[in-house]
């Protein structure tokens, strides 16, 4: 057997380096890059391997671990999870600063290699430089905190372990229904111990996303379910985009007769023009969408989990009569809500529902329905993304203006906060690929370097992040980051001075006005300092500016778009107000007994609202 001798590290990054992958019929590489902060814990091993192939698997420097992955996570996502990044920090800080990108990856199960530093192996110089020691058992490290957090996990305390450990977290990286984070964790003296590897391990490979199909008893259930439908409803999520399911869906739901409605994941599966596309489901969605929710007796999700803002914290589908089926490529997610499980892959499951069910479609005064109600919604949207001439504009009427100057190139990018909501109620997508917003884990400080990793995953897209100024203040260190790489943004900073949406959800549950706005926080008697975010960008090297009201901002973007580079606007906004019409109850817990009887009459409300959920 043929055999090369190297180190741990030089071994992973040629691993890493012969990877590939078929997308639209062409073969490109597994693997863009990799994200890297070097430090003492992988320099000298990881770092200088990276140097040697850099031609092969270009590395790539950021300004935070965290961030760093999130934009590696938003490459993957951009990608329909079938192109990846790898992100390597040293021990100590720089690995726990990517477990909350780790989470983010886990709750939205999307793909990203993780290689923290780690401790010695053999432990001779031990304590080292930030490590933290468990005084009850010495093989536990700080990354052992990325094991709840990752769906595959090792640490690698032999060279040789590479063989078998790392096809096994390649595999769950691509797999449909383990997507997900997986970590390695590398000792720094590990990575420079040299092995005789089997040169037959770094063959170039080529993979491909396996589509599971459904069992026919699976099959005829749901079509059975299908065919006695009088209301049915579809639920797009985010399985149908990484399924490449989009146009089968468009079709499927049209020659059926059948309604659309998105979750934030699922969001841009059909653009808004589509004759069954009726919007946002659930906490945020349209009053459309959850009106037909409402009445309809069979509901089809595709490729969703579920989550408490797509179903109203279980009470957007009280009535016991519906019949839900879950189209899944997961057996976990099909079973929740006692559904009917169907277990496949969300293209090949719709294609052997389309076969199966034939001529067979809704109703038509149930498909009546739909083209009336998705009328009054549009008003409603073109009502409350108007420009009313305000000095300090809604969230809702800054997203009508950035959609406007939107073309069909655009991608908006988006996380936490109140934003993610008025814009799945609110933008009116073009397409698959025209909205990327990260809810499952709603993180703020995703928004810039997701952004990042959007542009580097699809360049020739315009994307547009829009964030607001607490998630801006939290992580805005890839803003240059993106000047440096030439990959362009246009930022949309909106200033409403404070943690706007938790006001609001503080006020809404009873509280008073306590620590989210700037106002009503503890500060010196001047009062908290006013943010200049323009200049703060053009100090990282950005094109910036500063506008007020929505007319300088529509004319900023106009500017923006004509830019070479990073261009961040930024404006002040109302926090009070946010969307009222469409939307349905979502359950934060409420004190039982409080001194405030605003807080009293809430948990009345809440007790009940709490009867229409359904078990």
């Amino acid at each position: 057997m043929s055999t090369i001798r190297l180190t741990m590290a030089q071994a992973l990054v040629k691993y890493l380096a012969a990877q590939r992958i078929e997308v639209d019929g062409q073969e490109v590489a597994l693997f863009e890059g990799v994200f890297a902060i070097f430090g003492h814990g992988n320099v000298a091993g990881l770092g200088e391997a990276l140097y040697h192939v850099q031609d092969q698997l270009p590395t790539f420097r950021a300004h935070n671990e965290q961030t760093m992955a999130h934009a590696a996570i938003a490459f993957a996502k951009a990608n329909g999870r079938k192109r990846l990044m790898a992100a390597t920090s040293s021990i100590g800080p720089g690995a726990t600063n990517m477990i909350t990108a780790a989470a983010l990856a886990h709750a939205n199960r999307l793909p990203i290699l993780l290689l923290p530093g780690d401790t010695f192996a053999t432990r001779a110089p031990d304590p080292v430089l930030q490590q933290v020691e468990h005084f009850g058992d010495p093989l536990i490290s700080v990354n052992d905190c990325f094991r709840p957090v990752s769906r595959y996990f090792d640490r690698i305390s032999r060279p040789e372990q590479l063989l078998t450990s790392l096809p096994q977290a390649i595999a769950t990286l691509l797999d449909p229904e383990h997507c997900g984070p997986a970590t390695l964790a590398l000792p720094q003296d590990v990575q420079t111990f040299a092995y005789d590897y089997p040169e037959r391990f770094f063959a170039p490979r080529v993979h491909c996303i396996r589509r599971a199909p459904p069992t026919q008893d699976e099959l005829q259930q749901a079509v059975a379910a299908l065919k006695q439908a009088k209301r049915p409803l579809i639920i797009a999520g985010g399985g149908v985009h990484y399924a490449d399911a989009c146009e089968t869906l468009a079709y499927f739901a049209q020659a059926h007769g059948i309604p659309v409605a998105e979750s934030q994941a699922g969001k841009g599966a059909l653009a808004d023009r589509h004759p069954c596309a009726v919007g946002a489901i659930g906490v945020t969605g349209s009053a459309a969408a959850n009106q037909l929710a409402k009445q309809a007796d069979v509901i089809l999700a595709i490729g969703t989990r579920l989550q408490d803002f797509t179903t109203g914290s279980r009470a957007l589908f009280e009535s016991g009569e519906k019949t839900l089926i879950a189209l899944n490529v997961g057996r976990f997610d099909s079973l929740k809500h006692h559904a009917l499980p169907f277990i496949s892959d969300a293209r090949v499951g719709l294609q052997q529902l389309d076969a199966e069910l034939a001529e067979w479609h809704a109703p038509d005064s149930w498909r009546e329905r739909t083209a009336p109600l998705k009328r009054e919604w549009a008003d409603v949207v073109h009502n409350v993304t108007a420009d009313q001439g305000l000095v300090l504009p809604t969230d809702a009427q800054v997203i009508g203006a950035v959609n406007r100057q939107a073309g069909d190139d655009s991608t908006v990018v988006c996380a936490a906060g109140g934003l993610p909501g008025e814009l799945h109620k609110l933008w009116q997508c073009s397409g698959p690929g025209s909205y990327h917003v990260e809810y499952g884990f709603s993180c703020m400080g995703y928004e810039i370097a997701g952004g990042l990793g959007v542009k580097m995953a699809k360049p020739e897209r315009e994307v547009v992040v829009m964030v607001g100024d607490g998630s801006y203040l939290m992580h805005n260190s890839e803003l240059a980051t993106s000047v440096m790489l030439g990959h362009k943004l246009i930022v949309v900073v909106l200033d409403n001075r404070g943690y706007g949406c938790i006001n609001r959800l503080q006020h809404a549950t009873g509280g008073a006005g306590f620590n989210n706005l700037l106002q009503d926080c503890r500060t010196v008697e001047a009062g908290a300092p006013k943010t200049d975010f323009a200049a703060h960008a053009k100090a990282l090297g950005c094109e910036s500016e500063s506008v007020i009201g929505i007319a300088e901002l529509e004319q900023a973007l106009v500017r923006a778009r004509s830019a070479t580079s990073t261009y961040v606007i930024a404006l002040d906004t109302d926090p009070l107000p946010s969307t009222q019409e469409g939307g349905a109850w979502w359950e934060v817990a409420v004190p039982e007994v409080s001194e405030r009887e605003q807080v009293n009459t809430a948990y009345q409300g809440y007790r009940e609202a709490k009867q229409r959920q359904r078990h």
